[in-house]
């Protein structure tokens, strides 16, 4: 086999404008990550290891034919289920949040599979039912996925918890959920949130309090906020400069190469640096989109409008909770943040992208 038949052999079931914007963002990842962490080579190291684990695992998952995806909606749904079950009973506690089930070998975070396994089975059930779908099949779609909504939020893992809501919503609203009902299901929340209320834990509380007036409590919970907008804010423009950053560099900015390295990026490149970066995550978002148009059934539809969107959601939630106008909920910006288990999820996720992409035929099973 020549170079040339080579590397056609590994970049064919790879999506080339998507794989270049994800290498943008990770590139920026490993730039801002050797920074934040002050110029720690081992730390952007280990975030080296993190891509090339999820890029081949990526490669993988877009080399599987489409009627494998569908195969393995069911084993990957009830495996993590099962999972998220022996969290509840045998995980372990880290800060007073039991979310790690330890099997041996290694210790896992089970609610990080069910971010691909819930769309994957919504997905997958409503293609089995798309030529005669009723309220009825929406209610158990519903059903599939707040069982493990449920889990994962009481472990507590609120972040985890939305991500997921939103990725199995937005698999029911692109199966042809009813304006009505999605109207309804948004009154019902409105007039439910006195009792939502009660049934938060103390520091989810505080959160949403601290996201109203963080200067109540600027040393404490509200302190990630205040000092996440003070770093975006004073970027300014084009920014200090890169490794010039001080609310980072004097240690100010907490959890910096994890959920709040959208601020250091911002303060060391201002304005115009936060318009580069959400060029780039428009142009993912909006390749994914063009996949989606492109799908050839139900099945990838579902599948890809539901990955690009959570992706979305991700950007989204991140950069709010960063600047202020959302309750810090530990969500990581995907593709930049440091952390391996967040970028593997991302990269299948993407990877099933490209193979809804150069897979054009589903072998009905």
């Amino acid at each position: 086999m020549t170079r040339r038949q080579l590397l056609q052999y590994l970049t064919k079931h790879l999506d080339l404008p998507l794989l270049a914007g994800m290498g943008l963002l990770m590139t920026i990842s490993l730039l801002t990550l050797y920074s934040a962490s002050d110029q720690n080579f081992g730390r952007v190291l280990a975030q080296g290891a993190n891509i090339a684990v999820a890029l081949t695992l990526m490669w993988i998952i877009a080399n599987m034919p489409l009627h494998v995806l569908m195969r393995i909606a069911v084993p990957v749904y009830v495996f993590g289920l099962l999972l998220l079950v022996g969290v509840a009973l045998f995980g372990e506690i880290s800060h007073g949040a039991r979310r790690w089930l330890n099997i041996g070998v290694a210790t896992i975070q089970p609610s990080e599979l069910m971010k691909i396994g819930v769309p994957l089975m919504m997905a997958w059930y409503f293609e089995k039912y798309e030529a005669s779908l009723t309220m009825k099949n929406y209610l158990i779609a519903a059903i599939l996925l707040l069982l493990p909504v449920g889990l994962i939020a009481r472990q507590p893992d609120l972040g985890t918890a939305i991500l997921i809501s939103a990725s199995g919503f937005y698999v029911l609203f692109l199966a042809g959920l009813s304006w009505k009902v999605i109207a309804g299901m948004a009154v019902s929340a409105v007039a439910s949130a006195p009792v939502a209320w009660s049934l938060l834990h103390d520091y989810q509380r505080h959160r949403i309090e601290m996201l109203l007036d963080p200067s109540q409590d600027a040393l404490g919970k509200g302190y990630h906020t205040i000092q996440g907008m003070i770093a975006v804010g004073s970027g300014g423009l084009i920014g200090k400069g890169y490794l010039s950053g001080t609310q980072t560099h004097l240690d100010f900015l907490p959890e910096r190469t994890t959920d709040f390295i959208f601020a250091v990026y911002s303060e060391e490149f201002g304005l115009v640096g936060n318009l580069i970066l959400l060029a780039i995550y428009l142009f993912v978002i909006g390749r994914g989109f063009v996949i989606t148009a492109n799908a050839s059934n139900y099945f990838t539809r579902l599948m890809a409008g539901s990955i690009t969107l959570t992706l979305a959601t991700y950007a989204f939630v991140n950069m709010g909770m960063v600047s202020g106008i959302l309750p810090v909920v530990g969500v990581p910006l995907p593709l930049v943040s440091y952390g391996g288990t967040s970028m593997v999820t991302l990269l299948v996720g993407l990877g099933m992208l490209m193979s809804i992409h150069t897979h054009q035929k589903l072998v009905k099973t």
